[in-house]
């Protein structure tokens, strides 16, 4: 399979950045797209709504819905799911997209932010692959990816960013998990993580403004990366923690410079969870 045409997936978050890239992505595919997410408004400084981004994923293409909600609340979680066995008949596909970061220490980071990461990034992603697992099972080629990094137990980690690191590695630990469990229920269960960062809201308003954009990529490697894991067949490709540009260059992909976000001449930086990256990368 190559396409995504006439597949229903399930994202939490995707107003904008990365899970809207991978949305409409797959609406380009002609893909049905159910976003679950708080952004019935616009915010002042994080432009798009779940509204907009329905909008930006039928321009492409695709079917689209909103489900206004909170990843953290089961009622929402259920009606999300609901809503999409409802209007397109069942759920291929569940992108666990909706995360929180505080990269502050131990002693400043404040509990409400840790249990705010927690409920969101670990929680949220149990508990929408939960819900799905049922509807999943009658697909021909489920799929659960969840945007989190490989499980690396160096204490460089955990040590820098331990709140963040618990509950990003809490993500990956229900891909791990998943992958197991279901396996003979052929739903595959993936992670997927950029080797740089990303040039996200998150990015421009708490990891370096500008400067910090211009060394990173643009969403659009994660979400071609991730359409490439999408069409592959979920009864051998599951339990992997994928790296975007090594899964574009198993794809054949070999000129990433554009996906750059500023000039070619600028450095890269590694994202989270990986190794700096080295002279010509």
């Amino acid at each position: 399979m190559t396409t995504l045409q006439g597949r229903t997936l399930l994202m939490s978050g995707g107003s904008r950045g990365i899970g809207l890239a991978i949305a409409v992505r797959a609406a380009r595919d002609g893909a049905n797209v159910v976003i679950l997410a708080k952004t019935d408004q616009p915010h002042p400084r994080l432009p798009g709504t779940v509204h907009t981004a329905v909008a930006d994923i039928e321009h492409a293409g695709g079917q689209a819905v909103a489900v206004v909600g909170d990843v953290r609340r089961d009622e929402d979680a259920e009606r999300a799911v609901r809503t999409a066995v409802d209007r397109f008949g069942g759920i291929d596909i569940v992108v666990n997209n909706a995360s929180a970061l505080d990269l502050r220490s131990t002693a400043d980071i404040t509990m409400k932010s840790y249990d705010l990461m927690q409920s969101i990034n670990a929680r949220g992603t149990f508990l929408l692959s939960k819900l799905a697992i049922p509807h999943l099972a009658k697909s021909d080629r489920a799929h659960i990816l969840t945007l989190s990094p490989p499980l690396d137990l160096r204490p460089q980690w955990a040590g820098s960013y331990l709140a963040y690191t618990m509950a990003k590695y809490g993500m990956s630990l229900v891909t791990l998990g998943l992958a197991e469990e279901l396996r003979e229920q052929r739903i595959a269960a993936n992670s997927l993580w950029p080797r740089t960062t990303i040039a996200t809201a998150a990015v421009a308003n708490l990891l370096g403004g500008e400067h910090g954009v211009s060394r990173a990529r643009t969403p659009e490697i994660v979400a071609d990366a991730a359409h490439a894991i999408l069409v592959r067949d979920s009864t051998d490709c599951t339990g992997n923690f994928f790296i975007d540009e090594d899964v574009l260059r198993e794809e054949g992909v070999t000129d990433l410079a554009r996906y750059r976000a500023g000039e070619s001449g600028q450095p890269l930086d590694a994202d989270l969870f990986l190794d700096p990256i080295g002279d010509g990368q």
